[in-house]
């Protein structure tokens, strides 16, 4: 069995600037992967047949699971006879806005490319990733990066500076589409993405936490009143900075000192059954 692992992704800017053509939008984000991650077990099988099991009871197990994609996109392209027995081991937290479907499909291609020798760049299975999902790409390459496009076109970025990071999801999945139509283009208030990229250039920390912004974040408060309840106490309760990731609805909060970690951490869990004390991973994936 070969282990691959799977980590998920914050949005540390989040903007959108037009609807396109294609009705995608075209958007700016920059993102980091956290130490929060599933873990993708891959086992080859001789019958030709990709199979999903996952410890989680709300993960497809079929043609709509990404990581299933994922393999047959593998599979037709390159004329594989053999099939692949896919295990997903979930830790993330599932609909978050923390990209774990995606991040289980860029896994499924980094392990499939080795299991079954394809010597693929990892700049080709980012490219096979954009068919699969827009925040796939960057999950193939993981780390930092500025994502462009409909989030496909990767510009690699240095790590953020070192800290905590608190997640808090409340008890609702989101939907990403539902989320995107509440958007009202005319009237959003845009992050400074430029400042967040000198922020992690400089590996300034209290221009990182001062950079923060996601054009979502109104829209899916105004939704769901929890995201902006989880917010206001974390901020609260202690962190130097706060933002929702994706389009929801999990929050999160950067902290430098552990003795505050500990209370933000207790704070939430008293009303907030998924939380999470992190790392920022900052470094990128390799495909050994």
């Amino acid at each position: 069995m070969l282990y691959i692992k799977a980590p998920a992704k914050i949005n540390l800017t989040l903007d959108v600037l037009y609807k396109r053509p294609d009705n995608y939008h075209e958007v700016e984000m920059v993102m980091t992967t956290v130490d929060l991650a599933d873990r993708i077990g891959l086992e080859l099988r001789k019958d030709g047949k990709i199979a999903i099991s996952s410890s989680s009871g709300i993960v497809p197990e079929d043609e709509r699971n990404l990581a299933y994609q994922a393999a047959m996109l593998l599979k037709n392209t390159y004329q594989i006879e053999e099939g692949a027995t896919i295990y997903i081991e979930k830790e993330i937290p599932v609909a978050a806005g923390l990209a774990g479907g995606s991040s289980d499909a860029a896994a499924t291609l980094r392990g499939l490319n080795k299991l079954w020798n394809l010597n693929l760049s990892i700049d080709t299975l980012a490219e096979l990733g954009a068919k699969i999902g827009s925040d796939v790409p960057f999950c193939v390459y993981g780390g930092t990066a500025l994502a462009t496009g409909r989030g496909e076109k990767i510009q690699h970025l240095p790590a953020p500076p070192t800290c905590w990071v608190i997640l808090a999801k409340p008890k609702l999945g989101v939907s990403t589409a539902k989320i995107y139509e509440g958007l009202n283009l005319e009237s959003i208030e845009h992050p400074n993405t430029k400042q967040m990229i000198q922020a992690l250039e400089e590996k300034d920390y209290s221009l990182m936490c001062k950079s923060l912004g996601n054009v979502l974040e109104t829209v899916t408060c105004s939704v769901y009143p929890e995201v902006g309840f989880i917010k206001e106490h974390m901020l609260r309760f202690g962190v130097d900075a706060a933002l929702m990731s994706g389009s929801g609805p999990t929050v999160f909060g950067f902290v430098k000192s552990e003795s505050r970690l500990n209370r933000v951490y207790n704070g939430l869990k008293g009303f907030c059954e998924e939380v999470y004390a992190v790392r920022m991973l900052g470094k990128r994936n390799s495909l050994a």
